[in-house]
């Protein structure tokens, strides 16, 4: 059985799972954190998608193994870090993996922040592009260096349990008690704490290789 954070209203668990801290440069310049060291939960993605999920997780883990990869011990430096998604931005679940990963690493596309002054500083317009081939969901490079990494999600490490498998029919159709919407929900959730603190560091469910890039 999930217990609940009494002071969130969320899982419990949430607060297992590995967080992700980064440097912002634009959060440093104009005071919003000391130094622009940002940490970053996983509460925060189920915030910003409003719900949490395998996806949710799966990205949340793709992104922080990918950064690990691209700069080790260092931290990340948010708004210096392009991200690339292999598929179309409405397809599937690639606009809720991007969001994730936009979060964390400031990218953002067409859309986003377009800098400071004449030069642009701190700009992170553009850094998000959809549709780029790869063998990976999505890809990670860092503007300094040009590093690049993709990284790869297998979810079925972590499969659905047999009993969540028979509610879900009903469930999605909304034809479940309220005793088992309930049921449902804390299966749900025990798929996704499993993924992000049973196989958090599981290198057969994220795997991350070098890459060119686009």
């Amino acid at each position: 059985m999930i217990t609940r954070a009494v002071h969130s209203g969320m899982p419990a668990f949430f607060a297992d799972a590995p967080a992700i801290t980064v440097c912002d440069p634009l959060a440093r310049f104009l005071g919003s954190a000391q130094g622009g060291i940002i940490e970053y939960r996983f509460a925060d993605a189920v915030r910003l998608s409003g719900h949490s999920c395998p996806t949710v997780a799966g990205a949340w883990l793709m992104v922080l193994h990918g950064l690990r990869a691209l700069y080790g011990r260092a931290l990340p430096v948010r708004g210096e870090i392009e991200v690339f998604m292999r598929n179309a931005r409405d397809r599937g679940v690639t606009g809720v993996m991007a969001t994730v990963a936009q979060l964390v690493t400031g990218a953002a596309p067409e859309t986003g922040f377009q800098g400071i002054g004449g030069a642009h500083r701190f700009s992170r317009h553009q850094l998000l592009t959809f549709e780029i081939p790869m063998e990976g969901v999505l890809g990670l490079r860092r503007k300094d260096t040009g590093k690049a990494v993709q990284v790869r999600l297998d979810a079925s490490v972590v499969p659905w349990s047999d009993e969540l498998q028979t509610l879900m029919p009903r469930a999605v159709a909304g034809q479940v008690s309220d005793a088992e919407q309930e049921r449902f929900a804390h299966l749900w959730q025990d798929r996704v704490r499993d993924m992000l603190t049973g196989h958090a560091n599981d290198p057969v469910m994220v795997q991350v290789s070098p890459w060119t890039g686009p």
